[in-house]
């Protein structure tokens, strides 16, 4: 289904004024991102997770698939709906079904009064796993108390929309896997893959995240040992996403830099919208389809993800990892083999020069191209994946920290070619990541938090010269915010004004909203294409 809008502005530009300055509530969190859209079919839903998170126990049940609506669904959309009063901070949590994870997520600060959040994520990608009865496991990790008052109380459901007539089943792998005996280490995810020996797809997705409550979380300000801040790395900013298989490096990527909605020292930037991803947090995927030969043999194989940067032991890093494979129907085995294999010397350099403010520049790059290829009942198939992972930031601040500011972008650009019988499929994927701003505390010890944000991602797939899809997105944020520090909240005084303008373009497809929050209401709320 197209998404498309006719231009318009939604209630909120004619509601009230803001206030003067944030009072006792506000606006529900409410993103620019689209709806999933769904066929005009029938369908059912499912609860999946119904309860209220206090501490660190995880909520466990038992998924059941749905009657009604068959077992090969056009689309299955999950749905999250959750609510909080009082004082809480941001707080990050899974959704797993039949240990597969559905859902990355984090959750809003709380006004007093209360704020309710909904969220919804396309997830037919995983509806192999969705076909009989799962166990769940849900965790949004809380701590209420005298202080902490906020009780996380969520509600998780699947709908499930049926095939028929005009809206066939989805194309989706045949199976989702996850690693037997997956452990951490570290920074380091490890554990065993076996693949069915007829595989001729793999795609490894990794929910990457810097844990709250510690500088992993801001690692894009991390500063070299001799330099005098508060989070401090022996590898600066420099993050990068790395899956090896059998200890062989075969996938990069960059991280996402998630800022959760207690961010950069200021909720207040944060109430109403959230910064890009806060709520879904996408995968990083690695396309593993040159060592399908390598792991068809029947054997389990040692499939590693590891954050390099991450000094060696260091915890901070959650990067849990599923499998998604496709099968060949008309083959019992599939062989074959990597027929390339080229990786750049990864460059990196980080210099501290001290003096007011003080400067951090970084810079990093890292190529590495694999080819690997199968013996398939539809004939011999070469797939070659190459990409390319760059970052360059300048961080500046002064003793104290009471300037601190970033300017930084990240680039993971990335081609698979697929050849086989006929010309070759290209696709290409061009994805930026930027960040800029600065946070300042004046002599009044008012602190104000000025920044900007953004999320781009082009893609193309091409055969014989002939456009065969392609998609434009372009997810900005951008936030103004201050409030007096270290007094009791009725006294804090704060102000803020944050924007998100959510563009996506493609075939069929036509997306563009924009919202306006000033004082914690929702002024503006534009959409057209």
């Amino acid at each position: 289904m197209a998404l498309g809008l006719a231009l318009g502005v939604h209630p909120a530009a004619a509601a009230p004024p803001p206030p003067a300055e944030f009072g006792t509530s506000w606006h529900d969190p409410v993103t620019a991102a689209p709806p999933v859209s769904v066929p005009h079919t029938h369908s059912c839903q499912v609860t999946v997770a119904q309860t209220e998170f206090r501490d660190y126990t995880p909520y466990r049940a038992t998924y059941t698939p749905p009657r009604g609506c068959g077992d090969h669904w056009s689309k299955v959309v999950l749905r999250l709906d959750g609510s909080v009063a009082g004082r809480q901070y941001d707080r990050l949590g899974y959704l797993h079904i039949g240990g597969v994870e559905v859902l990355r997520t984090s959750t809003p600060e709380p006004s007093p009064k209360g704020v309710a959040w909904h969220m919804e994520k396309d997830v037919t990608r995983y509806a192999p796993v969705l076909r009989s009865n799962q166990p769940v496991e849900m965790l949004i990790g809380n701590v209420v108390n005298a202080t902490y008052t906020g009780v996380i109380k969520v509600k998780a459901t699947l709908t499930f929309y049926a095939a028929g007539g005009r809206t066939p089943a989805a194309r989706t792998p045949d199976r989702v896997l996850t690693l037997d005996g997956a452990h951490s280490e570290g920074a380091v995810y490890e554990g065993k893959l076996s693949t069915p020996r007829n595989t001729e797809r793999i795609l490894a997705e990794v929910y990457a995240t810097g844990s709250g409550g510690g500088c992993e979380e801001f690692w894009y300000l991390a500063a070299p040992e001799q330099a005098p801040y508060s989070c401090k790395s022996q590898y600066g900013p420099h993050r990068e996403v790395r899956v090896s298989v059998d200890g062989r490096l075969a996938g990069i990527a960059a991280p996402y830099p998630t800022v959760w909605t207690g961010g950069w020292s200021n909720p207040f930037l944060w109430y109403v919208i959230p910064g890009p991803r806060a709520f879904d947090v996408k995968p990083v995927e690695f396309d593993l389809t040159p060592f399908a030969g390598q792991l068809n043999d029947g054997k389990p194989h040692r499939i590693s993800v590891s954050v390099a940067g991450v000094p060696k032991g260091q915890s901070g890093w959650d990067t849990p990892v599923n499998v998604l494979v496709w099968q060949d129907a008309k083959s019992a085995v599939v062989t074959g083999g990597l027929t390339g294999y080229r990786e750049e010397t990864p460059r990196h350099t980080t210099a501290y020069q001290a003096g007011t403010p003080h400067r951090v520049t970084a810079d990093a790059e890292h190529t590495l191209t694999v080819a690997g290829y199968l013996k398939t009942s539809h004939g011999r198939v070469t797939t070659t994946v190459s990409r390319r992972v760059t970052d360059t930031s300048l961080h500046r601040w002064r003793d104290g920290e009471n300037t601190d500011g970033l300017r930084a972008r990240w680039n993971d650009d990335e081609t698979v070619t697929v050849a086989g019988h006929g010309p070759a499929t290209v696709s290409t994927t061009r994805r930026e990541y930027r960040m800029e701003g600065v946070t300042t505390v004046n002599p009044d010890n008012r602190l104000r938090t000025v920044l900007t944000m953004g999320d781009r991602a082009d893609m193309d797939t091409v055969r014989a010269g002939k456009r065969l899809g392609w998609s434009r997105l372009d997810d900005t944020y951008a936030g103004n915010a201050s409030y007096v520090q270290n007094v009791p909240r009725e006294q804090r005084h704060a102000k803020g004004v944050s924007r998100e303008r959510y563009q996506l373009r493609g075939a069929g497809v036509c997306y563009d909203r924009s919202l306006v929050s000033v004082q914690g209401q929702l002024t503006e709320d534009r959409s057209g294409c």
